[in-house]
Parts: C-alpha cells; sequence; structure tokens
C-alpha cells in the first residue's frame, strides 16, 4: 500500500482515500463473489493439478459464485468422487460439441434464472445460434463448426465488455479468424480465408484495430452474433444503413437499387466491397479510371451521363471551396479577422458532405443543388476574405503613412534641436 502510495502521491486525496477503502473494505458486490469455502470440486483439481488448460480465475462464473458443479453438476460438498461425480448427484461431465449451446442454455436460456445477473439480458441465444450457419452444420453432425465455447471459450468467459474477453470489440475478428483464417480447417467449405488481412486494411479495420474505435464495426457486427450468417441480397443495404443510415434510404428509393435485387447484386457491396472497404473518394463517381460506374455503365447510356455530371458537380464545390479556404489562410497570414470566413467555409464543407452522400439517389439534380448551395458559400467567403485582405493593405499603407510622417517629423525635430545648440 506503501508503494501505490508513492506512486500515487500526485493523485488527489480523496482518490487515494477511495482506493484504500476498496483495498481494505470490500464492497458487499465483491464479497458476494468469494466462492463458498470447501468446494471440493476446485480442491481437488488444483491438489492433482487438473485444472483446465484455460482455466481463468476471473472467468464471469467463478467470479459470481458459480464453480465446476454450476455448469458440470454434481455435488461439490462431497470429497468422495464416487460420491461427488455421481449421476444421483446430476453430475453430467464434459458435454459433446453437440450438446455444448443446450448445455449452456440450461441457464442463459432461463430468463427467470438469468434475471438474477443481469435483468435486461436477451435469453435467446441457444434458439438463434440454431439459425446461424454454425448451428444449422453443428445439427447436421459437423464436428468442426464454432459452438459456444469457440468464440467465449470454456473456462475464462469474461464480459464483452471487457478488453480481456475473447469478444470484446477489438478482440472480434482475432476470435474469427482463429477458424476462418486457418486455411486448412477451411478447406473443405469452399470460402475464403482472407477476410481478416482485407478486413485489417479496410477502412472499418484500420478505425478499429489500429485507432482502437470500438464504435466501429467488427465481424459480429455484419454478420450478427449468435444468428451469424452471411447478409443477403435482401438485408446487405441495412446491415450497412445500420451506421450509413442517410446512404441506405437514398440508395433504398432508387431504381437501380429494384433492379439490384432482380439481379440478385448486393447493393453496397458491388460499389464498395465487403472485407476490403476503403475509404470512399470522389473519383469513385464520374466516368475516370477509378470510378466504379464504369464497371456497369458505358459511354452515351443515361447512368454513364448521370455519373460524369455528379462527379462534374463535386468537382466544382471542391474547387470554389480550396480557392476560399486558400484565401482564408491568406487572411491568417496577414493577422486579420477570419471568423466569418471560417463559419462559412464550414457550411461550404457540410454542402460537400451531404452532396457526397446524396450522390447514392444517382440523380445529378439532387446533387447539383447542393453543391450549388456550397459554391455559394465558398464564394461568399472568397469574396470576404478579399474584402479582410484589402484592408490589410490599406492599413498597411495608412501605417507606412503614419510612419513616414513621425519619421519626418523626428528628422525635423533633430535639425531644430542641433540648430538651437549652435545658437546657444
Amino acid at each position: 500500500m506503501l508503494v501505490a502510495s508513492y506512486k500515487n502521491c500526485l493523485m488527489p486525496l480523496s482518490i487515494m482515500l477511495s482506493l484504500w477503502l476498496l483495498n481494505t473494505h470490500p464492497s458487499p458486490a465483491q464479497e458476494k463473489r468469494q466462492l463458498p469455502e470447501g468446494d471440493q470440486c476446485i480442491i481437488c483439481h488444483q491438489e492433482e493439478e487438473m485444472l483446465p488448460a484455460d482455466f481463468n480465475e476471473n472467468d464471469i462464473h467463478f467470479q459470481q459464485g458459480l464453480s465446476c458443479a454450476g455448469c458440470h453438476g454434481g455435488d461439490a460438498t462431497q470429497d468422495d468422487p464416487d460420491e461427488s461425480m455421481a449421476a444421483e448427484a446430476g453430475f453430467v461431465g464434459v458435454p459433446s460439441k453437440a450438446q455444448i449451446p443446450q448445455f449452456c442454455g440450461k441457464c442463459h436460456s432461463d430468463i427467470n434464472f438469468m434475471r438474477a445477473y443481469q435483468p435486461r439480458i436477451a435469453t435467446d441465444q441457444a434458439s438463434q445460434f440454431y439459425t446461424s450457419v454454425h448451428g444449422k452444420k453443428l445439427q447436421q453432425g459437423d464436428p468442426k463448426v464454432a459452438d459456444c465455447s469457440s468464440c467465449h471459450t470454456a473456462h475464462a468467459i469474461l464480459p464483452a465488455k471487457d478488453p480481456r474477453s475473447s469478444v470484446y470489440a477489438l478482440n472480434v475478428p482475432a476470435t474469427c479468424q482463429k477458424c476462418h483464417g486457418d486455411e486448412d480447417y477451411m478447406q473443405d467449405y469452399g470460402i475464403p480465408t482472407t477476410q481478416y488481412d482485407e478486413f485489417a486494411e479496410s477502412v472499418h479495420g484500420k478505425a478499429l484495430l489500429e485507432n482502437k474505435d470500438t464504435g466501429a464495426p467488427a465481424c459480429n457486427d455484419c454478420h450478427g452474433n449468435h444468428g451469424a450468417i452471411p447478409p443477403g441480397v435482401a438485408s446487405i443495404s441495412h446491415v450497412c444503413g445500420t451506421c450509413h443510415v442517410n446512404n441506405m434510404q437514398y440508395f433504398a428509393a432508387t431504381k437501380m437499387a429494384q433492379e439490384f435485387e432482380k439481379e440478385e447484386i448486393h447493393g453496397c457491396e458491388e460499389c464498395h466491397g465487403n472485407h476490403a472497404v476503403q475509404k470512399t473518394f470522389d473519383d469513385m463517381v464520374g466516368v475516370g479510371d477509378k470510378s466504379v460506374c464504369t464497371n456497369c455503365h458505358g459511354e452515351g447510356d443515361e447512368g454513364y451521363e448521370a455519373a460524369k455530371q455528379i462527379r462534374l458537380n463535386l468537382a466544382n464545390l471542391v474547387a470554389a471551396y480550396d480557392s476560399a479556404a486558400a484565401k482564408q489562410m491568406e487572411v491568417q497570414r496577414v493577422g486579420m479577422d477570419d471568423v466569418d470566413i471560417g463559419f462559412l467555409l464550414q457550411e461550404s464543407h457540410q454542402s460537400l458532405i451531404q452532396a457526397r452522400t446524396l450522390a447514392h439517389t444517382f440523380d445529378p439534380v439532387q446533387v447539383g443543388g447542393k453543391t450549388d448551395e456550397g459554391i455559394e458559400k465558398a464564394r461568399e467567403a472568397h469574396a470576404l476574405a478579399l474584402r479582410e485582405i484589402k484592408d490589410s493593405k490599406i492599413r498597411r499603407l495608412g501605417f507606412g503613412v503614419a510612419a513616414l510622417f513621425a519619421t519626418i517629423l523626428a528628422v525635423a525635430l533633430f535639425f531644430k534641436i542641433r540648430e538651437i545648440e549652435k545658437k546657444r
């Protein structure tokens, strides 16, 4: 405690006192988490060095007082193995892979039982699991698919909000990667094993894995958790629309969305990809080399011309904004007021963001209306900047004239003083 106090000597006294109380006086919740004394399962497995390889004393069940018998059954008060692990005592042992979902579901599907721990927790995980690809294949006898313990572990289960948990947001991709990135393990399923590498290089992956932004999507945000399944044609835009709401709504109202569904083409994925989604840029729209529009549209058709006009609208706004922003920097260099210029540029940039979103309408008129608004604000900012620069030049001229007059006055005064001194 002295060492801790020394290391935290700069901490406020109230915080240090709180830490001391926490260390010396456990809260009721902490006291409740202590395992009952005399748990023969733990005692025997520790003495015989037979604790499971993945055993972790921070396991949420262990911390809540649910020991071995809580899951595996038996009588934890008996030190005789024959009595403690007797069928009469409810001992079920290690479940088979096919039994694991129902094994966990004994508690997790019982709302009355779970309410004592988390009143708002969902209790349909097991039923959801059987709707997933994993669950369906498990019922078909596939021994390789994921079950509850594959993702949550068996004896080191931590809450999803715990950074050490295998299902913590930052750890989910690596958890899925254990199976889905193993070529040998996945060779019987005919699906790629490059998802993790692609995701790690995507805009979502960089936000999650590099920037530690837990608001960025991981595998389960798109595929689901217990009911994990690849998004279908009808659902993929809704999956993306969970975050990109306006984009989804604009796209859903277009003729293209209807045609995509008829042709069984995945909406968002067709232009943006799935696991390797990159940060968008204006050249994705239009008819240039980097355009995705030309993957389907050729010169002369309606879509080609619409894409060309939308790109031109965006380019005009970007040019107007950049020009005004350059003038703002000039205003800043000469030390003039740029506050109003900044507000106008903010409005112009907001119009640019909205126009880029409106590109999902595939309508040059709607995009053009928004870019025109942004161009108008940029021009106002540009004109205001020019006035500030002009005022700066006038002020400098005035300062120059005043300085010259002061210099002449000083020189005249100098000679007058010399004249007076000579007379003396």
